[in-house]
């Protein structure tokens, strides 16, 4: 019986990690990608120094204000850049999902500043060749100031800084700032097209900014009833904001997943005849001794189980 409900678990695992989203098509941290996480770490000790000149990973900021209403940028100002240097050529970023999964695995990364003691360690597992990280600070309450460092993995120490501020309202406006502050820190030149484009805003609205980076801390705490609502509010406000309407998808495809692995359960049940009923067709064996049947032999086959 356990070993029946133990092959049952696994498959729905195996059957989630094929049918629920890839973590680089979304926002939803995927079964694949805590089975990644976990056997990074596993193997921690044979990685080496990643070898991709341009790899970069994008970790969550520090909210240095002491002001919890801003701990939804933490992982708002990553995903934007995360989405902006997603777009630069010659740049090959690490999916935001797989921070997210290596986070829950080891705690790393919580911080958001890079420091050079751990950002070899964090850049192995990661497989990145570069580290940005990132401080949220305030000097006044309808102001933002945000500062971002780039560490280089294999040598272990900081490229420099770089920082931009201004009005709360006027978030999208600072995050682009910081962005090419990045871009000069990773030595990354673009065309002028190529700015255009990046300088075009996730949303102008920092409201729907705001709903945006609520909709993606409740999706990774894995609660999508919150994170659906964020989403559609963020939409609401701004028709136009990045992600939200592919995240909303992804939601849905994910619920579309689990209830087709429930009705593969089903089926695997009822062909299994998991059930505490006795019929002619399905002898169950009470005692430890075989019922004599004609024509049929003591098998596992011929056993009924049931569940607890």
């Amino acid at each position: 019986m356990t070993g029946i409900i133990r092959i049952i678990g696994v498959t729905l695992a195996l059957l989630c990690a094929f049918l629920v989203p890839r973590a680089d098509a979304g926002q939803l941290v995927s079964p694949a990608d805590r089975e990644w996480a976990k056997r990074a770490v596993a193997g921690e000790k044979t990685l080496s120094a990643p070898t991709g000149k341009n790899t970069v990973a994008v970790l969550y900021f520090r909210n240095g204000t002491g002001d919890p209403s801003l701990d939804p940028m933490r992982k708002g100002i990553p995903l934007l850049l995360v989405t902006d240097l997603s777009g630069v050529p010659g740049l090959s970023v690490i999916e935001r999902t797989r921070l997210q999964a290596l986070t829950e695995e080891t705690s790393l990364g919580a911080s958001g500043l890079v420091e050079a003691g751990t950002a070899p360690r964090v850049g192995k597992l990661l497989g990145a060749r570069w580290l940005v990280g990132g401080e949220i600070g305030r000097e006044k309450p309808t102001r933002i100031d945000l500062a971002a460092n780039v560490a280089d993995v294999p040598a272990g120490t900081m490229t420099g800084k770089t920082s931009a501020g201004g009005e709360i309202e006027r978030l999208f406006e600072v995050e682009k700032t910081l962005l090419f502050g990045v871009l000069k820190l990773l030595d990354v030149t673009v065309t002028p097209d190529e700015e255009r484009r990046l300088r075009k805003p996730c949303s102008k609205s920092a409201t729907a900014l705001s709903a945006l980076f609520l909709g993606v801390d409740a999706g990774d705490r894995g609660e999508l009833d919150k994170a659906e609502g964020y989403y559609r509010k963020a939409l609401q406000v701004d028709p136009g904001v990045c992600i939200a309407s592919d995240a909303l998808k992804e939601i849905e495809s994910y619920r579309a997943s689990v209830k087709r692995s429930r009705r593969f359960l089903k089926t695997l049940r009822d062909g299994t005849t998991l059930t505490d009923s006795l019929t002619t067709k399905e002898p169950l064996l009470r005692g430890g001794k075989p019922l004599d049947i004609p024509g049929t032999r003591t098998s596992p086959a011929n056993i009924n189980l049931t569940f607890p």
